[in-house]
């Protein structure tokens, strides 16, 4: 089931910047110079949204010489995706049973 982590990680992926953060990250570790010139985003915000990225834990920095790279932690993403495989096995098996509570 979901847990409040789950929820966090949620709230922090529904902001449409930071959700094209991670696609991006998800092909390429990249700068925050990359990252302003394929969102369009100014570097303040940007790094606003890394902030709370690497705070979640959903990103990671890696130092390169004047330049910070950040690539994408898929762990997060997986067991994200493995808490909505187990609410989807539990609908599933809720469906099969026809599991209805009755109304008072």
């Amino acid at each position: 089931m979901l847990t409040s982590v789950d929820t966090d990680l949620l709230r922090v992926l529904a902001d449409p910047l930071r959700l094209q953060i991670v696609t991006l990250l998800a092909r390429e570790t990249l700068c925050t110079t990359h990252l302003v010139e394929e969102t369009g985003a100014r570097q303040t915000n940007l790094s606003n949204h890394l902030k709370v990225l690497r705070d979640t834990g959903v990103v990671e920095t890696e130092p390169c010489g004047r330049f910070t790279y950040y690539k994408l932690r898929p762990q997060v993403l997986e067991q994200l995706a493995g808490s909505f495989a187990e609410l989807a096995a539990t609908a599933r098996e809720t469906e099969l049973n026809n599991t209805k509570r009755a109304c008072p």
